[in-house]
């Protein structure tokens, strides 16, 4: 009996919507992470993208629990002397909210090349509305509550 190995080519990648509302921010985070590396499928191997692509809708009505919302900062550097900026949470949710759930996706997922590619394959929406409808998503497996 031989053992089998995965290859690029026998991976099946679906789209997936998960929806962001009334949801604590490190939970949608963790669920997404998962989503994207594969880890909910049998046939994940840690070296390939063999996750599915995931559409995030509702980015704006992420909760964040505690007082986060002003204590909270994320960082952002110009690569010049002196050129670090930070901004709260609260601000960057009024104007960027899809940039909130990335970075916490981010920090998730691997921290090299596959990290990288994997984070690719996420898509943040502020609405529900999203230009993704000809890749026919289907709703994620419900474990957000």
């Amino acid at each position: 009996m031989k053992t089998q190995s995965v290859t690029p080519s026998d991976i099946r990648k679906q789209w997936l919507i998960v929806d962001a509302a009334d949801v604590s921010l490190g939970r949608v985070a963790s669920e997404v992470s998962r989503l994207l590396r594969g880890k909910h499928k049998p046939s994940f191997v840690p070296h390939l993208d063999c996750g599915d692509n995931v559409i995030v809708i509702n980015a704006d009505k992420v909760k964040l629990t505690g007082n986060k919302l002003e204590t909270k900062f994320y960082y952002r550097h110009s690569n010049y002397i002196g050129g670090l900026k930070s901004t709260v949470a609260k601000d960057l949710m009024a104007t960027y909210p899809d940039r909130v759930i990335t970075a916490a996706v981010k920090g998730m997922l691997p921290h090299n090349k596959l990290g990288r590619k994997v984070l690719g394959n996420l898509k943040v929406y502020a609405g529900t509305e999203h230009p993704h409808e000809a890749q026919k998503p289907v709703a994620a497996p419900a474990r957000l509550a």
